[in-house]
């Protein structure tokens, strides 16, 4: 089975519908196309160091968060701005 890893650059909050809504939406996809999904919320401020930018490389996507005030706007301009540098495949909301 093949398997994703996914990062999603924001802020974890249970309370917030879209966050549930967005690991439910990524895992039914991953269910119908018959793949195993790795999902990880990468906190904001600790994107600001280059040590966990540089840590991006190991997701095949990443995805900003829907529904955050971030904790750190410049973390996640930064994962945004690494991302694109990576290549990986990209969707803000």
């Amino acid at each position: 089975m093949i398997e994703l890893n996914i990062g999603i650059i924001g802020d974890f909050n249970p309370q917030n519908p879209s966050h549930k809504a967005t690991n439910n939406a990524l895992q039914y996809a991953a269910a119908h196309l018959g793949l195993k999904i790795i999902i990880i919320w990468l906190p904001t401020p600790s994107l600001t160091e280059q040590k966990e930018l540089w840590g991006l490389d190991r997701f095949d996507g990443l995805w900003a968060a829907p529904g955050s005030p971030y904790e750190s706007t410049e973390g996640a301009i930064l994962a945004i701005k690494q991302a694109r540098l990576f290549d990986k495949p990209f969707i803000g909301t």
